[in-house]
């Protein structure tokens, strides 16, 4: 087998058993690895409460991990949001995929609870479950610190081992398994942290094509302005699109009341770069090195962070933004959902917190202590539970991330569609709608956005599961990942069969959904998107989303995806007609 190494490493932590087994060849040639492997072998389990010690965590790279394909030493972790309720995935790079990949496995899935705090250590052929305990309560820097010895490490913090809804998974390398609290499900296993080392080598079936293909890559990635432009990600990291959201309006500013920052040149690309000495640095073999560092190494925040700790609480204080990343990363924290639910209970207190006060908030948040342990729970709950329901903004009980819907109709619709939740990395229709690429439409209509979404999420699907970075996608397309995969495998993939296989994936997690009670009712945005307006200024209007055309556009998206009036399936053996 070229490409995957077809071994999966099943772990019970209830009884200390650690099995290795094969993969069906059909499985990793229809799912790829990464989403796609992990939403499939969640078939069993997904009706399960996210906290049940049978629900799996499931840890997968995909096919062109190991290989010098740009972009693909990443992983994907997979199982049920104690956020959301939904199936949930999470991407993330750096070593600790690539290493996964050399100890021989393109999954690892951990079921069980551990009758005291433990960490998995896996080196090549040796599994070992070694005690915690003396790591419980540590911070993520700590952990790893402790554990760096034995290979790569991915630990929870303070957060996840307490139970807090969105607690994240952190690498060592700082990368963050972010959102829809699987640090929670991690910490509920009892399971402090994972390591990982190995020396095998990723198989190629044809290098030649391969090098080929990789060259391409490499061509349109050095031709794209948005990956390496003066002012592209290469250069200033994602940060960059605090300008270019505050121009078109359509900056999240105190909790989504507002579309417009006045001082959010205070934490732009360019104000980090200048303030902080960011220097360029990125997933393990990544040509874009998108993350950017500050001159002491410390990891500097990404756009969601910079604008929700900043516009959406009315925060323009730099140094208070860089300290709450640094703070989250620390505790384990996903800083959207974290500074979301901050921004919902300012408005509905009638008080912003103030930059002084995130430090104590964060750490309460961590330890549920205070008012953190209503915080801990996420923006929806916590409205709830203070009367003002309307006040969360989020979808499926998912925080929004740093694009206000009423400025680009497509994310208005992405973002409820989505299968874990509001999240704009589903079909990121960001892309066309602002970065015009790779072709403009117009950010104020519906027309068409439902059939581009459709093929926009089939997509990231399936980049999800080879895994690769969204980011590639500003100059490749799956035309050069077909080639790659082809080279590497030696299985036959054109961009149609992917797009198909991404489509099998979305349908299977809606799937899940459906049958655990999702129904139209939840592919909604909150009220406030359809009954105010954003602020604007130099005469660009950020009016009301028009209810009546985007319910009508929402009815597109589910014909054209062949479900139900009510976003559901008429088939019920649907899943056993999948592969």
């Amino acid at each position: 087998m070229k490409g995957w190494s077809g071994n999966i490493l099943k772990v019970d932590l209830t009884d200390g058993s650690c099995i290795r087994e094969k993969i069906p060849q059909q499985l990793l040639e229809e799912y790829l690895g990464g989403r796609g492997l992990g939403v499939r072998l969640m078939r069993d389990y997904y009706q399960l409460d996210p906290f049940d010690p049978a629900m799996p965590l499931i840890f997968s790279v995909g096919p062109l991990c190991g290989t010098s394909a740009p972009t693909a030493a990443r992983l994907s972790v997979v199982s049920r949001s104690p956020l959301t309720g939904t199936v949930c995935d999470c991407s993330a790079g750096g070593r600790f995929a690539w290493r996964l990949k050399a100890s021989g496995l393109d999954a690892l899935f951990i079921t069980g609870k551990s009758p005291s705090p433990v960490a998995l250590a896996v080196n090549g052929d040796t599994v070992e479950i070694i005690p915690a305990g003396s790591l419980w309560g540590c911070d993520v820097s700590t952990t790893v610190a402790a554990l760096k010895e034995r290979g790569s490490v991915a630990t929870i913090g303070p957060a996840g081992e307490n139970g807090v809804l969105f607690a994240c998974i952190m690498t060592g390398e700082g990368n963050s398994v972010g959102r829809g609290g699987l640090g929670a499900v991690m910490g509920s296993k009892n399971l402090k942290a994972l390591t990982i080392n190995g020396d095998r080598k990723t198989e190629i079936a044809d290098p030649e094509l391969f090098d080929r293909a990789r060259r391409d890559v490499t061509r349109l990635f050095q031709a794209s302005p948005v990956i390496f432009g003066p002012l592209g990600i290469a250069e200033f990291g994602t940060p960059v699109l605090v300008d270019l959201m505050a121009q078109r309006r359509m900056a999240p500013t105190a909790n989504f009341r507002k579309t417009f920052f006045a001082s959010s040149g205070n934490y732009s690309g360019p104000a980090l770069k200048a303030a902080c000495g960011a220097k360029k640095d990125g997933c393990y073999g990544c040509p874009i090195q998108c993350k950017k560092s500050a001159t002491d190494g410390g990891h500097l925040p990404e756009y969601e962070t910079v604008s929700h700790f900043g516009a959406l609480n009315n925060i323009d204080d730099l140094r208070s933004i860089v300290a709450s990343n640094h703070l989250c990363n620390e505790l384990g924290l996903d800083t959207i959902s974290a500074a979301v639910t901050l921004a919902a209970w300012g408005e509905i207190r009638g008080r912003f917190p103030a930059a002084a006060e995130l430090p104590g908030l964060l750490q309460d948040i961590s330890a549920r202590r205070g008012d953190g342990e209503l915080l801990a729970l996420g923006s929806r709950r916590l409205a709830e539970q203070l009367g003002h329901p309307e006040l969360s903004m989020s979808v499926k009980s998912m925080e929004l991330p740093a694009y206000d819907p009423r400025g680009a109709y497509g994310m208005a619709l992405a973002y409820c569609t989505s299968a874990r939740g509001g999240c704009h990395l589903r079909a990121y229709p960001i892309s066309h709608e602002i970065l015009r690429k790779p072709v403009p439409t117009d950010r104020f209509s519906f027309s068409g956005k439902a059939r581009i979404i459709t093929i926009a999420e089939d997509t990231n699907a399936t980049v999800d599961s080879l895994v690769a970075c969204k980011f590639a996608f500003f100059g490749a397309s799956l035309e050069e990942y077909a080639e790659l995969l082809t080279a590497t495998t030696g299985v036959e993939y054109s961009p149609q069969r992917l797009k198909e296989i991404g489509r099998r994936i979305c349908l299977t997690e809606r799937f899940y959904n459906c049958t655990n009670g999702f129904t139209r009712k939840d592919d909604m945005l909150p009220e406030r998107f359809f009954t105010e307006a954003g602020s604007s200024g130099d005469g660009i209007e950020i009016h009301p989303i028009d209810r009546q055309r985007f319910e009508e556009e929402l009815d597109k998206y589910y014909r054209i995806r062949g479900l139900n009036s009510d976003g559901c399936f008429d088939d019920p053996e649907f899943l056993e007609k999948q592969p």
